[in-house]
């Protein structure tokens, strides 16, 4: 069973910098696309950055130049960067393995609209103004 576990959520004032982490525990990981999304109370959850397995990378307009994704094959592991931390990146941050990345490409799909087969539990974002 293929399970995605977050960490590195926390409090931060605004201005401040995170770095979640996701292990994704798989023998696939390098082939496949990976993202994170969010949701805060209230709202739809939102796709905030996307890389894929030839590392190729999308964010979210909101969240360009500030957050970065990457990720470490060898130690089956995702990253999002974030930088420059705002009151509304406040939420919810889940990590998402393994899309019909293939399909979505040749239907030239929003990377960010993937859809994932694997989820994380999620780690709280607080960012204090």
């Amino acid at each position: 069973q293929v399970q995605p576990v977050e960490s590195g959520g926390g409090s931060v004032a605004a201005g401040g910098s995170l770095r979640l982490s996701c292990v994704v525990s798989s023998d696939f990981f390098s082939t496949y696309c990976v993202a994170w999304f969010r949701q805060a109370p209230g709202r739809e959850r939102e796709g905030v950055a996307v890389i894929d397995s030839d590392d190729i990378t999308t964010y979210a307009e909101s969240v360009k130049g500030r957050f970065t994704i990457s990720k470490d094959n060898a130690k089956n592991t995702l990253f999002l960067q974030m930088s420059s931390l705002k009151p509304e990146d406040t939420a919810m941050y889940y990590c998402a393995a393994d899309c019909k990345l293939s399909y979505y490409k040749d239907y030239e799909v929003d990377p960010l609209e993937y859809e994932y087969n694997y989820w994380g539990q999620g780690t709280q974002v607080t960012v204090s103004s």
